[in-house]
């Protein structure tokens, strides 16, 4: 049994004991199935008897079975439904009309109606968004999407979780994942003010560009993996412990760098270990962005290069100014890596401090 099946046996089971109409819903979900097919798309919603009582007013929920009260009101439920489930495809609204007459389900004390929507070739991607009856605030839609008749992914709609984006099996789904997703890893690389000093620590030291590409390429390995084996759950550190230890990493480099002296670059060796940690905090981000499993692989690989894309653009930028710096003046070049290796420290005690001891941290 899937674990969505799982959830509603429980919560159906757990509904069984409250009969009475002023006690808790007896079975607070619907179900909201999306078949995409060649030109046309069809959703199919079934709401239970105790929802659609409580819209028209209907004192007794079995009341809703009987055709003769349910028909008068079928035209108006179908607006209901259409006002309250909203669906996109590649961004562009569709208008839920149409609806069929509500066909009643006595064995699942529910009512269904069904839409048929022509739909485009080339579609890439179909955004569904449930509020169906926002009085109950426990409400649940379970969402299925069909493609060509196959079951392709479910998912779960309530509570602050309202939308589902689903991503074509196509060429065109594939475009629209990396539309999607290469844009948010670079805006979060950029906006990420503790990956960019990390990195930034890394380069103040200079070097050949041979030396700065392996710093750099160890740094990407490293929360490369670590950004997938979280994101695949297969190793899942809570993020009270990562975002210290991701704050640590930039006072250790900092430290580096001063220490240094001329001894051993051991820049990679650093950039490598301290990648993988910082590929969780990565992870931590893309998982909060909510990952359509039917394109899990694609919509990994788009966040990891736009991350790439804005750490290379950074790299670019800093590393140019560097050399120009101490092109002009080794000097001024060398004061510029103990002043910014000192910033480095002290951002990154501060951001320690405030992740364990303000922020909960690691207790």
């Amino acid at each position: 049994m899937t674990r969505l099946g799982s959830c509603i046996l429980i919560v159906a089971a757990l509904g069984a004991a409250h009969p009475a109409r002023s006690a808790a819903h007896p079975a607070p979900f619907s179900f909201v199935d999306v078949r995409l097919g060649a030109g046309t798309l069809d959703v199919t919603v079934v709401a239970h008897v105790w929802d659609v009582a409580y819209e028209f007013d209907i004192d007794d929920p079995a009341l809703v079975l009987n055709p003769d009260i349910l028909r008068p009101r079928g035209e108006r439920l179908g607006a209901l439904i259409g006002e309250r489930l909203r669906l996109t495809v590649d961004g562009r609204p569709l208008a839920l009309d149409g609806w069929s007459a509500p066909e009643i389900l006595r064995e699942r004390q529910s009512v269904r109606l069904q839409a048929r929507l022509p739909l485009d070739d080339g579609v890439g991607a179909v955004t569904v968004s449930a509020e169906l009856f926002p009085y109950d605030p426990n409400h649940q839609t379970f969402l299925n999407v069909y493609e060509d008749a196959e079951l392709t992914t479910q998912a779960i709609l309530g509570g602050g979780e309202t939308e589902y984006e689903y991503f074509l099996g196509t060429r065109q789904g594939v475009w629209a994942v990396l539309q999607r997703f290469v844009p948010s890893g670079v805006h979060h690389i950029l906006i990420g003010p503790d990956h960019l000093l990390f990195l930034i620590g890394l380069l103040l030291l200079g070097g050949s560009v041979r030396q700065l590409l392996f710093v750099v390429t160890a740094f990407t390995v490293a929360h490369s993996i670590t950004l997938s084996l979280a994101v695949l759950n297969v190793v899942t550190p809570p993020a009270r412990l990562v975002e210290p230890i991701i704050a640590l990493s930039i006072v250790y480099v900092g430290l580096d760098n001063l220490l240094a002296r001329g001894g051993r670059d051991m820049r990679i060796w650093i950039a490598l270990v301290f990648g993988l940690i910082h590929g969780f905090g990565f992870a931590s981000v893309l998982r909060e962005m909510g990952l359509p499993s039917g394109a899990l692989g694609w919509s990994l690989f788009s966040f990891n290069f736009g991350v790439e894309l804005g750490q290379l653009a950074v790299v670019l930028v800093v590393a140019a100014i560097l050399w120009r710096i101490r092109a002009y003046s080794a000097v001024a070049g060398q004061r510029i890596a103990v002043a910014g290796s000192i910033a480095v420290i002290a951002a990154g005690a501060f951001w320690f401090v405030e992740r364990v001891f303000l922020s909960g941290g690691m207790a």
